[in-house]
């Protein structure tokens, strides 16, 4: 059965504009103890075998490789899982490839965000796009099995051009996976607070078509909304969340799931420090799921996929197919690209079956 497990890594070099998530940017000298708590968590856990592994942040590429590849070794995991690491591409060295690779890890995930230059700036980020080509060039040296390039439309100050030569640029790498996510605005980032770099949703429409139209051309496939891969490089990890599958998050602020409850961790790294230094439970908080909860947000999550759901649940579902926005084969529906763009309104006409309820 499949498993998975989730190591955050809450470092990074700087903050991007628009990034929420659990990261700080003054906390590096609690590295070394961060990773020694992580593996006590690990060991106290007494997990079943992985199937996946998913080291994201933050910036895991900001730690020591020998540190990291420690943390990933302290994970058991089945013969043939999916090990996957974010990297900064300018963080990207032959050393950390091959002591990652050496640890096991077969996965790369590049944060590239965009290929020009100010885009970049509207975002918040610092990299330069030289350095994605680079480590481009670094994983396809180290045969690296898979590797992913994530990118952001409708930043301010990006144009249609600029979208597609990002676009061109990333798919010359020849990359086995692409995620393409819309920007979007979270309360608390300098993003939320400057309603002039905010996104325009039409304009974002546009662009996921184009995405769309760039990358199924050089032969990745749409298998979630916003991710596309070559056939055998979808990322398992992820699929495992759109299944409902059972994972554990490690680290401060990371999620956990098991046969529909939901649990996470403190948010801070030093709360987390200090509640594995005394040997107390790092949980905040949870959430249980009941039966139809379950199903709805199963096939919520279904929807979202290249899969579909049975054609069976949904209502309006001539209106919807007249629309254009799902096809149905062997009973399944499955959402076009037009209908990607209104997956929440699809989403709505979803039914729970009544002997679930």
């Amino acid at each position: 059965m499949a498993f998975g497990v989730y190591l955050h890594i809450p470092f990074c070099a700087r903050r991007c504009d628009y990034c929420a998530f659990a990261t700080w940017t003054d906390r590096h000298h609690l590295t070394d103890r961060y990773l020694a708590a992580c593996r006590t968590e690990i060991a106290r856990a007494a997990l079943p075998k992985a199937t996946s592994v998913f080291v994201g942040g933050g910036t895991p590429s900001l730690v020591p490789p020998a540190s990291l590849a420690a943390l990933i070794a302290s994970v058991d995991v089945e013969d043939g899982a999916e090990i996957t690491v974010e990297c900064n591409p300018d963080n990207v060295t032959p050393y950390l490839i091959d002591t990652l690779l050496d640890a096991g890890v077969n996965r790369l995930s590049f944060g590239a965000q965009s290929m020009v230059p100010h885009v970049l700036e509207g975002l918040g980020r610092v990299h330069d796009p030289a350095a994605v080509v680079a480590a481009a060039r670094l994983v396809r040296a180290a045969h690296v099995p898979s590797w992913n390039v994530d990118l952001i439309f409708g930043a301010f100050g990006e144009s249609d051009r600029d979208w597609r030569r990002s676009l061109d640029e990333i798919v010359a790498l020849c990359p086995t996976h692409v995620s393409a996510y819309a920007l979007t605005v979270e309360r608390g980032t300098p993003l939320a607070a400057d309603p002039w770099r905010h996104p325009v949703q039409d304009v974002q429409a546009d662009r996921y078509l184009i995405a769309e139209e760039i990358l199924s051309s050089a032969g990745l496939v749409n298998y979630e909304i916003s991710n596309w891969a070559r056939p055998g490089h979808e990322c398992r990890h992820n699929l495992l969340y759109w299944d409902q599958g059972d994972y554990r998050g490690i680290g401060c602020a990371a999620h956990s799931h098991e046969g529909g409850r939901r649990w996470w961790n403190v948010r801070t790294p030093e709360r987390y420090i200090e509640a594995i230094a005394w040997d107390r439970s790092p949980v905040a908080g949870f959430e249980e799921l009941d039966p139809p909860m379950r199903i709805r947000e199963a096939l919520e999550l279904a929807l979202r996929t290249r899969a579909g759901v049975p054609a069976r649940t949904l209502a309006d579902l001539d209106m919807i197919v007249d629309a254009g926005l799902v096809t149905i084969t062997d009973g399944q529906a499955v959402l076009t690209p037009d209908g990607r763009l209104l997956a929440n309104e699809v989403a709505i006409r979803l039914t729970v079956p009544e002997a679930v309820g």
